[in-house]
């Protein structure tokens, strides 16, 4: 699929996403916490956006080097070395030292390569991992956007995955609550 870049829906979807997770959050008490990596504080900017976002906005870490993945969040070094920063597992060690560091109900983590370098034939351009954990439950999505998308750049690559951050949030909290 050809992604417009002069197409302003997905900002504006983005906006209307992260109006819907403050709201759903003040309206259930609960709190959300980031730790971004690709998209370098994109979806905290998202949240704190949205008036009232200070009731349920806990902590945002942007998370860019192996060292602060390790430091702050607590990835394990050996995570690190076996799988590498983009992965599943990095992802989910960051949104579950998130959620311990920050004592918040929804951790979202983000890590993967926006380029325009970086890419390898493992993981290329438009690799991304999400982790979103509400409470003791977890979902963790590749978007694989470089399958999904042609001709992304770097911003495309990290308002996508925002976009996309957002969508996992109310669906893990919804469903969640369902069960």
């Amino acid at each position: 699929m050809e992604y417009n870049k002069s197409d302003k829906s997905v900002t504006e979807s983005v906006d209307i996403l992260a109006k819907n997770v403050v709201k759903y959050c003040c309206c259930k008490d609960y709190t959300i916490s980031t730790a971004e990596s690709l998209t370098g504080g994109m979806i905290s900017k998202f949240i704190t956006s949205v008036p009232g976002s200070s009731k349920v906005f806990e902590l945002g870490v942007c998370s860019y080097s192996d060292r602060i993945k390790n430091k702050v969040l607590g990835v394990k070094k050996e995570t690190l070395l076996k799988y590498t920063a983009v992965s599943e597992q990095t992802a989910n060690e960051m949104s579950a030292g998130i959620q311990d560091l920050s004592g918040s109900d929804i951790a979202v983590a983000v890590t993967g390569i926006a380029g325009p370098d970086g890419g390898t034939d493992e993981n290329p351009v438009g690799t991304v991992y999400v982790s979103v954990r509400f409470k003791e439950k977890r979902n963790t999505k590749n978007l694989r956007l470089y399958k999904r998308y042609d001709n992304l750049c770097r911003e495309d690559i990290r308002l996508l995955t925002t976009k996309e951050a957002f969508e996992m949030i109310l669906e893990l909290t919804k469903k969640a609550e369902v069960v």
